[in-house]
């Protein structure tokens, strides 16, 4: 049924196993993580202060018997604990192997699971293979989250965002090398195999808890007018994330070294993207990157 989502026991979104622990998330939406969490028994673990006072966590004990020292309380079966505004480590040891439901409002799990690790890994792996963009995805990560906070995304698409930016190129780990660094102009056959890294990406994703990024992915180089690839998506059929990706993979191309050429000015860059703001890049997306960099210090405000 529409607006119902059913799963059986011991199903997950995806796990992550630890040597003596296990993550599985069991469910995500709406700026929440809800996970099942297994500590064995004979170990420690520790709460830890969040990054702002905005992160609120809620454990529920399912099962097992922890005890903290510092705080001289025992908790079981049935107890449970907020943690929001943290300032100091809180240590556990476990007793009983314990089972908590464990609910977070900021994205954790992407850090732990595998497949998005081993995606991550390959994504490294281009930029092994390709010497002139080898820290590209982490600009374009960086400059996407601070175009997302322009724009007042919400959580789960900044969320989204987050992961599909680190992760747009991935599909150029099946392009051979020597095109990915031709110091000449790409014939039409290698500009083929350039153009296949979208749905390649995207089908890459698609096996892991963040499927939903892999629209992202595919449409990075759809452009508004419908010239773009692989689909020739105009407007709004291109999602929001592939929107912003789109400039911030421009702007970072044009300014980065190339085989064929050296890096542009950010003067130059800009100008480009606001020459072509309406026609293939989205304008409240060029014009929060202009205000970003503006912030940045990298371009002087008009």
């Amino acid at each position: 049924m529409e607006g119902l989502e059913f799963r059986r026991k011991n199903e997950s979104l995806d796990k992550a196993e630890q040597e003596s622990a296990s993550l599985s998330l069991l469910a995500k939406g709406a700026g929440l993580e809800i996970m099942e969490h297994k500590i064995k028994a004979k170990t420690a673990f520790y709460l830890y202060p969040a990054k702002t006072y905005e992160t609120f966590e809620f454990f529920y004990i399912i099962d097992g018997e922890i005890f903290s020292e510092d705080l001289n309380i025992r908790l079981t079966r049935g107890d449970y604990f907020t943690v929001r505004g943290l300032y100091e480590l809180v240590f556990f040891d476990v007793i009983k192997e314990v089972t908590f439901l464990w609910v977070i409002n900021e994205a954790t799990f992407r850090f732990l699971s595998e497949k998005i690790v081993k995606l991550i890994s390959n994504v490294k792996s281009v930029g092994e293979k390709d010497r002139y963009t080898k820290e590209h995805s982490e600009r374009v990560q960086s400059m996407s989250i601070k175009v997302s906070k322009k724009m007042h995304l919400t959580p789960e698409d900044t969320d989204n965002l987050i992961v599909a930016s680190i992760l747009h190129d991935v599909g150029k780990i099946n392009v051979p090398e020597e095109i990915l660094n031709k110091p000449g102009g790409l014939t039409d056959e290698e500009y083929d195999v350039i153009k296949k890294h979208p749905t390649d990406g995207a089908e890459m994703v698609q096996d892991t808890y963040y499927a939903d990024i892999s629209t992202i992915i595919r449409q990075h180089h759809e452009r508004i007018n419908g010239s773009g690839y692989p689909d020739g998506l105009k407007g709004d059929e291109i999602t929001i994330g592939a929107k912003i990706i789109g400039v911030c993979d421009s702007y970072d191309a044009m300014t980065d070294d190339r085989s064929y050429r050296k890096a542009y000015t950010p003067e130059y860059a800009m100008n480009e993207l606001k020459r072509l703001s309406g026609v293939l890049y989205d304008a409240e997306v060029v014009d929060a990157l202009e205000e970003v960099l503006i912030e940045d210090g990298i371009l002087n405000k008009v």
